[in-house]
């Protein structure tokens, strides 16, 4: 498996650094990382947003990635980040990298902050919502298009995709992270159930972690107090974690 530094953006500062972990067939110029860079520089910590594999401006073509190279990929920008804790936020599958991440530098995470949580969504969401044909097609060819708000020509799923998904599931088994962690979802959000993050945060392990439930919210959670309410959180997080370091 390749571990090419992914195309990113960082801004230098103070620790804890956060490093932004994007949504399915996002890129790292969308409104919530770009809002969160303008917090970072003027309140002076670190951060990074990037982009994975077959994601934004990498080559990859999309089809050929799975949740293990995009999982890689994260890890491969927390490991070159200087030394220090960090907080990821994450945002839809972004949210169920950043859980995966954590659990496999769980000396490095110091809190998380999941927007709109996609937990397992290739076995909690696509699988079960594909029809005997597309399962048929998917048998066949390996490869489908679904229909996506998005995107008008749809967005590509292997069986590679949904098998290597199988193989990252968080939600059939305790969470091990024991770091805060702060859970955001909008009540009418259309593409991911609210109900995977209830379900994220009673399989974690942690005993500090909260769901806010946002009465209206959609799946991107972006409106200008959307974004006001994620950097309140990030703040208030930051200054959680700086205060667990001195004691």
């Amino acid at each position: 498996m390749s571990t090419t530094l992914p195309q990113f953006n960082a801004v230098p500062g103070s620790t804890p650094a956060v490093v932004f972990c994007g949504g399915f067939r996002s890129d790292m110029t969308g409104s919530k990382a770009l809002a969160l860079q303008a917090l970072a520089t003027q309140q002076g910590f670190a951060f990074t947003r990037f982009d994975y594999r077959g994601h934004g401006s990498s080559p990859v073509p999309f089809e050929a990635c799975t949740v293990s190279d995009w999982l890689q990929d994260t890890l491969t920008i927390i490991d070159q980040q200087n030394a220090g804790k960090l907080i990821l936020v994450g945002s839809s599958m972004g949210a169920w990298l950043a859980l995966l991440a954590a659990c496999r530098r769980p000396q490095r995470v110091a809190g998380l902050l999941l927007i709109a949580a996609a937990t397992d969504f290739t076995a909690e969401l696509m699988e079960p919502a594909l029809s005997d044909t597309q399962r048929a097609q998917l048998a066949r060819d390996g490869l489908i298009r679904l229909p996506s708000a998005y995107d008008a020509d749809g967005y590509p799923v292997t069986q590679q995709l949904l098998e290597d998904g199988r193989r990252h599931r968080l939600l059939d088994k305790p969470i091990p992270l024991h770091c805060p962690v702060r859970l955001l979802h909008g009540l009418a959000d259309a593409d991911v159930p609210w109900s995977l993050s209830l379900r994220t945060q009673q399989q974690l392990q942690s005993t500090d972690v909260t769901l806010e439930l946002i009465k209206g919210g959609d799946h991107r959670l972006s409106t200008d107090a959307d974004l006001a309410r994620i950097a309140r959180r990030l703040c208030e997080l930051r200054a959680q974690v700086q205060g667990n370091a001195r004691d």
